[in-house]
């Protein structure tokens, strides 16, 4: 993740993205497409907001508004407010209780997209209605035109995603909730999926929609090894979820090589229709099983997915964001391959693709797609934060007139009846790609950490863990997983960080000396009112890293999966409160670090 404190200079729009010569026509049409779209930014957006509102006049939250059948920006902007889910939530409750009318769209609420579950309090209910899933489908689809203009040959294969499903609740008022793509993966759209060479996956759909995450994990890693040689690239929705089926792997080697060996399916797996599927797929293969025994009984797991899957082009995982931590874990068992973050989406809207998918993490950007929805944006500045009022309404930023370098809080409006609803997500602009913006996704807003008048968040949490993790590499030593929380019953109080290390060399572990370095260095890393609490306050204590038995962080998702979170959109949360989870991380502690020092500090000027 690159630091915010990179000075982005303004680049010239470049060239169209032309498709290769072997690109067939479906390719070229989805290039021109991106093209069309991107030229005409603004217009795109005016004509994208004039069907909303025309879509949903007659919805009750647009009619209290008085905007009287008005479509243009300019009534749009003077009368409809910015709002977040809480100022929404009664409306949403209705709906969930029951509530047919139409209330944001004109069209019927199909169900309900829920949030990942690791956001603070509890999971969002998005409205969703079924046409939207034709626009969703749309931009799936210009992914691998994109992607085959930097990778070559990839219809000569398939991929091994570990994609799963959640089994969904229902409202009091009978509307299934899942997560969005839960939903996706369920419908139509998805299971009867037209044959597309580009987009093949040797998990079968019975495993993908199988409920038991055991199982599904199981049967997805058993077709990947079965079709070793056929697999050119690997991945999940988020890094995260790439090194738990890493992790999977090196735990249920031995009953898969079994299976494979003999071509009979292991008795855990019980889905009536999976052991249908692969009793098709499976049979005994003597040899496949004992090169996985060879290459998973060692020791050494570097490199283990080229080893494995030796086909392997790139992972096809999001490392931005917070993800940006997995990165040297996910080289470690890759040997370096690159990283293609291919789209930017939420539950309340898809939002665009990244046109240069090979792009390295650190340069990773998204261009907004303006037929999605209607974008705004709320310039963003941590020194000195735009205050909203339902009277005044801010003046809101466009998508085409966003400026490069600078930072902005995203704002939709959807087909599905969100009327500028802040997202909660944290941009810089980049660039341009012909007229439309392309944006590093920099953090959820809101902030982590806080003891005193300090502010800590997600992004400069990140740039500690990473300084202090380069006084690990002199012992082949990285941070795997971590978390935080700021423990206020010390007086002062100071953060406290989790950390599972991941030790290459077991008889040369770090020092303490050097763990409790680890402490100063991520102090030093810090924001300058942080460390004058610190110094100059005496307002914050000491930095403390408590270091955690391996498998705590895997634990911790178990946890959160049994209380109803998706494995497929879990995220590890950054900062921590819940005391279950407290309770856990703190009895898996084995050993305790504080820094031995202040960190450096003095008056200087705001800016």
């Amino acid at each position: 993740m690159a630091c915010g404190s990179e000075l982005l200079s303004p680049s010239p729009i470049e060239q169209p993205l032309a498709p290769a010569t072997a690109c067939d026509e479906k390719s070229a049409k989805a290039l021109q497409f991106i093209e069309e779209v991107t030229k005409n930014t603004d217009s795109v957006q005016e004509r994208v907001l004039e069907e909303i509102m025309r879509q949903n006049a007659d919805t009750e939250y647009l009619k209290r508004f008085d905007l009287n059948g008005a479509t243009d920006r300019k009534s749009f902007k003077s009368k409809i407010p910015v709002v977040t889910y809480e100022d929404l939530q009664p409306d949403i409750q209705r709906i969930a209780n029951g509530d047919r009318s139409t209330i944001f769209c004109a069209y019927p609420i199909s169900e309900f997209l829920t949030s990942s579950g690791t956001s603070a309090g509890e999971r969002k209910l998005m409205p969703f209605i079924h046409e939207e899933l034709d626009r969703r489908q749309l931009l799936y689809s210009l992914l691998m035109p994109v992607m085959n203009q930097y990778v070559p040959d990839l219809d000569k294969g398939k991929a091994l995603h570990f994609l799963f499903v959640k089994a969904e609740t229902k409202t009091p008022g009978g509307l299934v909730a899942r997560p969005v793509l839960t939903s996706y993966y369920k419908s139509d759209h998805f299971k009867n999926r037209p044959f597309d060479p580009y987009n093949l996956y040797t998990s079968p759909n019975e495993a993908i929609l199988c409920p038991d995450s055991f199982q599904s994990m199981y049967t997805q890693m058993l077709c990947g090894l079965i079709m070793r040689h056929q697999v050119l690239r690997v991945g999940a929705v988020f890094a995260s979820g790439l090194l738990r089926a890493i992790r999977f792997l090196q735990l249920n080697w031995q009953q898969l090589s079994h299976d494979i060996s003999t071509g009979t399916l292991s008795p855990k797996i019980t889905d009536p229709s999976i052991r249908e599927c692969m009793a098709k797929l499976l049979k005994p293969d003597p040899e496949l099983a004992e090169f996985i025994n060879m290459e998973c009984s060692s020791e050494d797991w570097e490199r283990i997915i080229t080893r494995i899957w030796p086909n392997t082009k790139y992972l096809d995982v999001i490392v931005t964001g917070a993800m940006a931590q997995y990165i040297p874990t996910l080289d470690y068992y890759s040997g370096g391959l690159p990283k293609a973050c291919t789209m930017y989406g939420s539950s309340e809207c898809y939002f665009g693709l990244n046109l240069r998918p090979i792009s390295d993490p650190s340069d990773v950007s998204y261009t907004i797609m303006p037929n999605m929805g209607y974008f705004e944006f709320i310039p963003h500045d941590d020194s000195s934060p735009l205050t909203l009022s339902r009277d005044s309404p801010p003046p809101l930023v466009d998508l085409a007139y966003v400026e490069v370098g600078k930072y902005y809080e995203l704002v939709i409006t959807t087909y599905c009846g969100l009327n500028r609803y802040r997202v909660g997500d944290i941009l810089q602009v980049t660039r341009f790609h012909n007229t439309a913006p392309e944006f590093r996704f920099v953090r959820r807003k809101n902030v982590l950490l806080s003891i005193d008048s300090d502010k800590t968040d997600e992004s400069e949490l990140q740039r500690g863990i990473e300084n202090a993790s380069v006084l690990l590499k002199e012992f082949n030593t990285t941070v795997v997983e971590y978390t935080s929380y700021a423990d206020t019953k010390s007086i002062p109080g100071h953060y406290v960080i989790y950390w599972e290390l991941m030790i290459k060399n077991a008889s040369r572990p770090p020092t303490n000396e050097v763990l409790n370095q680890c402490c100063l260095a991520m102090e030093e890393s810090l924001n300058s009112v942080y460390r004058q609490g610190r110094v100059a306050d005496n307002s914050i204590g000491p930095l403390e890293i408590r270091v955690v038995k391996n498998g705590t962080f895997e634990e911790l998702m178990d946890y959160a999966i049994s209380r109803g979170a998706s494995i497929n959109q879990y995220k590890v949360p950054r900062c921590v409160s819940f005391t279950p989870i407290m309770e856990l991380l703190d009895s898996r502690v084995i050993s305790v670090h504080f820094s031995p020092a202040a960190p450096h500090w003095t008056p200087e000027r705001r800016r």
